[in-house]
């Protein structure tokens, strides 16, 4: 289904992200952060998978959104392949990149269209030009955010999802925004999503509540692409122990059923 929408993602890049800076002192601090709600995720579980258009939603979450500021340098184009996207429709995404390769034969560096095998394309060169373009802030790499953040997709989601106004008596500093499952609630990454900002090909609403858990999914699949082949290959490892260990006990029981 993304064939031809992904056409529409050549150079296109909201100025959001999901930086998030606590300022020191108490004058900042209005109270420890609420756990965020926990989600039914479908990869959740010893049989979860991931549900396959939540995480092409995600994806396009991300491109247009995240993608601006955040960096997710362990991902390839190709496992996009992985959750349904055809190879084309990849290879598409891909090509639509600047990648900067080399050195040629004459010793320097050169810009290409991106491959399948390339890893998802940094949105800024270096650390330093990041924190110029964010007011001295690092966005950080999205690949393991889920790992990285207690609550895992459940955090992303409670982020995408707290701002809210401050209660009374709390002051909000310029260039912070008050969320409310935010360590500290003082945030400095504007709301990055807003309602009907995204066009989803499959007809689904985009609802900031949508948007937050498609991008949540894809982010949890970026950390862990691969994470259905290790369930399907524990499933198979605990049959094979339960049928080892039957076996086992039968033949103890046939070897030892004459001896008193």
């Amino acid at each position: 289904m993304f064939g031809r929408f992904f056409k529409r993602l050549r150079g296109t890049a909201l100025a959001a992200g999901m930086t998030a800076v606590v300022l020191p002192g108490a004058a900042f601090a209005a109270g420890e952060a609420v756990h965020p709600p926990a989600v039914d995720w479908s990869f959740n579980g010893i049989f979860g998978t991931f549900d396959q258009p939540s995480v092409q939603r995600g994806f396009l979450v991300y491109n247009q959104v995240c993608a601006a500021c955040h960096a997710m340098s362990l991902l390839s184009y190709r496992n996009l392949t992985q959750v349904g996207v055809s190879e084309a429709a990849a290879a598409e995404i891909a090509a639509s990149k600047i990648v900067v390769d080399g050195p040629n034969d004459d010793g320097e560096m050169f810009e290409r269209p991106g491959r399948l095998s390339d890893r998802f394309v940094s949105p800024f060169p270096n650390e330093k030009a990041a924190r110029a373009a964010n007011g001295g802030a690092y966005p950080p790499d999205l690949s393991l955010i889920t790992k990285a953040r207690v609550g895992g997709a459940d955090y992303v989601h409670g982020i995408l999802t707290g701002y809210e106004e401050p209660p009374a008596g709390i002051t909000v500093p310029p260039g912070m925004y008050y969320n409310l499952y935010f360590p500290g609630h003082m945030i400095a990454m504007a709301p990055p999503l807003a309602a009907g900002s995204i066009e989803y090909p499959d007809g689904t609403e985009a609802t900031v509540e949508q948007m937050s858990l498609d991008v949540s999914a894809f982010l949890a699949f970026a950390a862990e692409p691969n994470l259905e082949d290790r369930k399907r290959m524990g499933v198979k490892v605990l049959l094979f122990l339960i049928i080892f260990t039957a076996l086992l006990y039968a033949v103890k029981r046939k070897v030892w059923a004459n001896i008193h």
